[in-house]
Protein backbone atom coordinates (compact mmCIF):
# COMPACT_ATOMS: atom_id res chain seq x y z
CA UNK A 1 0.00 0.00 0.00
CA UNK A 2 1.17 3.14 -0.73
CA UNK A 3 2.03 5.98 1.71
CA UNK A 4 0.55 9.30 -0.82
CA UNK A 5 -3.73 8.85 -0.12
CA UNK A 6 -3.88 10.84 -3.69
CA UNK A 7 -1.40 8.65 -5.77
CA UNK A 8 -4.31 7.06 -7.65
CA UNK A 9 -6.08 10.10 -8.30
CA UNK A 10 -3.36 12.49 -10.03
CA UNK A 11 -4.27 16.22 -9.79
CA UNK A 12 -4.98 16.29 -5.99
CA UNK A 13 -3.51 17.98 -3.50
CA UNK A 14 -1.44 16.10 -1.01
CA UNK A 15 -2.86 14.43 2.39
CA UNK A 16 -1.47 16.48 4.89
CA UNK A 17 1.36 14.92 7.07
CA UNK A 18 1.13 12.37 4.33
CA UNK A 19 4.70 11.78 2.37
CA UNK A 20 4.93 14.09 -0.99
CA UNK A 21 6.77 13.14 -4.01
CA UNK A 22 6.85 15.54 -6.94
CA UNK A 23 6.29 14.56 -10.65
CA UNK A 24 8.97 14.61 -12.75
CA UNK A 25 7.32 17.97 -14.61
CA UNK A 26 7.34 19.15 -10.75
CA UNK A 27 10.95 18.10 -10.90
CA UNK A 28 12.30 19.81 -13.87
CA UNK A 29 10.61 23.09 -14.48
CA UNK A 30 13.53 25.14 -12.51
CA UNK A 31 15.36 23.30 -15.51
CA UNK A 32 13.28 25.11 -18.53
CA UNK A 33 13.45 28.44 -16.78
CA UNK A 34 17.25 28.39 -17.02
CA UNK A 35 17.42 27.19 -20.40
CA UNK A 36 14.51 29.12 -21.29
CA UNK A 37 15.95 32.29 -20.32
CA UNK A 38 19.31 31.08 -21.09
CA UNK A 39 18.49 30.77 -25.32
CA UNK A 40 16.74 34.44 -24.22
CA UNK A 41 20.06 35.64 -22.80
CA UNK A 42 22.53 34.25 -25.93
CA UNK A 43 19.92 35.59 -28.59
CA UNK A 44 20.09 38.97 -27.14
CA UNK A 45 23.96 38.45 -26.60
CA UNK A 46 24.35 37.70 -30.58
CA UNK A 47 22.25 40.82 -31.93
CA UNK A 48 24.35 43.10 -29.62
CA UNK A 49 27.37 41.60 -30.70
CA UNK A 50 26.49 41.93 -34.18
CA UNK A 51 25.01 45.52 -33.73
CA UNK A 52 28.20 46.92 -32.07
CA UNK A 53 31.08 44.28 -32.77
CA UNK A 54 31.83 44.92 -29.75
CA UNK A 55 32.47 41.60 -27.43
CA UNK A 56 31.72 43.13 -23.42
CA UNK A 57 28.46 45.15 -24.80
CA UNK A 58 27.08 41.82 -25.90
CA UNK A 59 28.39 40.11 -22.65
CA UNK A 60 26.98 42.78 -20.84
CA UNK A 61 23.95 42.06 -22.81
CA UNK A 62 23.65 38.39 -22.72
CA UNK A 63 23.60 38.50 -18.49
CA UNK A 64 21.34 41.06 -18.52
CA UNK A 65 18.54 39.57 -20.43
CA UNK A 66 19.21 36.52 -19.01
CA UNK A 67 18.46 37.86 -15.60
CA UNK A 68 15.51 39.91 -16.98
CA UNK A 69 13.79 36.73 -18.59
CA UNK A 70 14.73 34.73 -15.44
CA UNK A 71 12.91 36.57 -12.78
CA UNK A 72 9.78 37.36 -15.65
CA UNK A 73 9.64 33.68 -16.08
CA UNK A 74 10.03 32.54 -12.10
CA UNK A 75 7.07 34.95 -11.66
CA UNK A 76 4.56 33.85 -14.61
CA UNK A 77 5.05 30.34 -12.92
CA UNK A 78 4.70 31.33 -9.51
CA UNK A 79 1.71 33.32 -10.57
CA UNK A 80 -0.14 30.13 -12.46
CA UNK A 81 -2.09 28.10 -9.76
CA UNK A 82 -4.60 25.99 -11.90
CA UNK A 83 -7.36 25.26 -9.65
CA UNK A 84 -9.23 22.19 -9.87
CA UNK A 85 -12.01 22.24 -11.86
CA UNK A 86 -8.80 22.78 -14.44
CA UNK A 87 -6.60 20.03 -12.94
CA UNK A 88 -9.47 17.23 -13.50
CA UNK A 89 -10.19 18.86 -17.40
CA UNK A 90 -6.06 18.10 -18.03
CA UNK A 91 -6.21 14.88 -16.64
CA UNK A 92 -8.99 13.68 -18.31
CA UNK A 93 -7.66 15.37 -22.05
CA UNK A 94 -4.37 13.33 -21.53
CA UNK A 95 -6.15 9.95 -20.70
CA UNK A 96 -8.27 10.78 -23.90
CA UNK A 97 -5.02 10.22 -26.05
Amino acid sequence: MSTNQNEDQPGQLPVPGAAYHPSRKDRLRPAELLILSGVMGIFTGLIVLMATRELYLAAIGLGVAFIVALVVLAMFSLSFKPNADEVSDLEEQNRDK
